[in-house]
């Protein structure tokens, strides 16, 4: 069993997120419930839950201020929030899980399930809240959790010069010259990156369009980089590019 604390102020949406869990997740136990802010601080501090259910507008303020109370040991976090373009993509950079309203029962039991059989060490987790801490207080996203072989290593988007794309695995190659594998796919890396200045300019490459050098001209042409490299321009995203490039 797991622990859970569901801070949310709405009663309909508390009701009904408790009767999916009882139906769909009967591994978690709800141990308590609060509507506000300070309420929601009070009882983390008093039970030490281990799983966190956060709806994001609450009467007193934002469920972001209940992550500067937390400490160790630190819970796992699913925020249950309507759609916010900014709040998701935070989310999504930060690793963070999350579900929209109405919640989807066979979503909330696929993130309950990834939380119970999560083995992250208390750093892994403490990275991740500090990324959307981080996040929501420079308004703006700028750092963000990369899952690689040895753990989460926390990094900076403005470093970033680069995405290569090798099968189900993405090479993110920074400024300091040094590299990061992680174990996805680049394609889930395209929506959340283009907002912050990068764009897909290939099937297997992402660009920071901060560190372009040069354009040369070509049937899709080819971009030279800060770091020394040249990356190929697919024909059918020439024109999206150079639109993106001139007005950016």
């Amino acid at each position: 069993m797991i622990k859970a604390v569901i801070i949310e102020d709405e009663i309909r949406s508390r009701k009904i997120l408790e009767n999916s869990l009882q139906n769909y997740c009967p591994k978690v136990e709800i141990i308590g419930h609060a509507d506000t802010v300070k309420k929601g601080i009070d009882i983390i501090q008093k039970l030490t839950p281990e799983l966190l259910f956060l709806d994001i507008d609450l009467p007193d303020g934002s469920s972001f201020e209940i992550l500067e109370h937390l400490t160790k040991p630190w819970p796992k976090i699913i925020f249950v929030t309507a759609y916010n373009e900014y709040a998701v993509s935070a989310f999504r950079i930060s690793a963070i899980d999350y579900l929209l309203k109405p919640v989807d029962p066979e979503l909330l039991q696929s993130a309950v399930t990834k939380a119970i059989a999560s083995a992250e060490p208390e750093e892994e987790q403490e990275k991740k809240i500090q990324s959307l801490k981080e996040n929501r207080t420079s308004g703006k996203l700028n750092k963000m959790v990369l899952p690689t072989f040895g753990g989460l290593q926390l990094v900076r988007t403005e470093e970033i010069i680069r995405l290569a794309s090798d099968g189900n695995y993405t090479t993110f190659h920074l400024k300091n010259k040094s590299s990061i594998i992680v174990s996805k796919p680049i394609r889930d890396y395209e929506s959340l990156l283009e907002p912050l200045g990068f764009f897909r300019v290939h099937q297997s490459h992402i660009i920071n369009l901060d560190y372009v050098e040069r354009y040369n001209k070509g049937e899709g042409g080819s971009v030279e980089m800060e770091d020394g490299t040249e990356v190929e321009v697919a024909r059918r995203r020439k024109e999206a590019f150079l639109l993106r490039l001139t007005s950016f």
